[in-house]
């Protein structure tokens, strides 16, 4: 019996040319991927790909003697299905997407906004809390998606999709402090004002400490927050110095408000990255939101 699972992890490892952006895009292991690669190979008693540094090649012995038959087949059946799917209103059902305020804001709600407009039959609910809880809420079946500000610990319940937004931590200092926007600050001499920084237990801060702490350089807050528009309020107001992604301050630099301090080394950039239960299949719904944002 031909197994179409299997061809269709064949014909996305030729097209990716690698098992690892294979798994990315049918959301599923790497392991997985080879092992549906090794099973096909035993079915037909060929080997389809070579292994080379550069990744996955087609074999000129079998690869590539099948490859434009399986794609115009699985086209004909991507045609097939397209037009089953046509004949439904929409994608219905609920999507629960858990993440941090500032995720919402700066990277999801256009997107949010974008897929209900496809997709109003879409029940869509909102969890916001910081990045540890979002994870135990997507554990605990709680949510379907989460968004995450990275690095994290590799946890074998879940599957992690990098680098859907850049975030580029940088220092940043109102009226009160802008001197220190002039040119490139050392670390010491940030030691000597007030410095307001997350809670420790966000993800922002343990990584800011474990970089500072590389270099040596230790900076104690004299204000802990859990909200960058708390901490952009209270550096406006002079109370010190932040620490906070640039890319949530722009606003704020283009209207002069708030200043970047520069240091060398510059902080480490980070980004955010999706989460999904590794267990568990995704909704049709979840599928057309997981588009829509890519």
């Amino acid at each position: 019996m031909v197994n179409l699972e299997l061809y269709r992890v064949f014909y996305t490892v030729a097209k990716c040319g690698s098992l690892t952006k294979a798994a990315e895009e049918l959301y599923i292991s790497q392991p997985a991927v080879s092992q549906s690669i090794k099973q096909l190979e035993n079915q037909l008693g060929i080997s389809l790909f070579n292994r080379t540094h550069r990744g996955m090649e087609l074999s000129s012995q079998g690869g590539k003697l099948i490859f434009s038959e399986v794609e115009r087949a699985l086209r004909l059946l991507n045609e097939a299905e397209n037009r089953i799917e046509q004949t439904k209103a929409s994608a219905s059902g609920t999507i629960r997407i858990g993440a941090s305020d500032t995720i919402f804001e700066y990277f999801l709600a256009d997107k949010i906004v974008e897929f209900h407009e496809r997709f109003p039959a879409v029940k869509i609910e909102l969890m916001a809390d910081f990045t540890p809880d979002t994870i135990e809420k997507l554990k605990a079946n709680r949510c379907d998606v989460a968004f995450v500000n990275l690095p994290i610990a590799v946890d074998p319940e879940l599957r992690l999709y990098g680098n859907f937004m850049r975030l580029n931590d940088v220092f940043i200092a109102g009226e009160r402090y802008k001197h220190l926007a002039d040119g490139v600050t050392p670390f010491s001499k940030l030691q000597e004002v007030p410095m307001i920084l997350m809670d420790k237990n966000t993800v922002a801060r343990r990584s800011l400490d474990n970089f500072l702490g590389a270099l040596g350089v230790e900076l104690k807050p004299s204000i802990e927050v859990g909200s960058w528009d708390l901490m952009k309020r209270l550096v406006l107001r002079g109370m010190g110095v932040g620490v906070i992604p640039r890319e949530y301050a722009l606003r704020r630099f283009a209207d002069g408000s708030l200043f970047e301090i520069k240091t060398d080394p510059a902080l480490p950039a980070r980004s955010v990255g999706m989460l999904l239960p590794k267990n568990q299949p995704v909704s049709y719904a979840l599928h057309c939101f997981i588009d829509c944002i890519k």
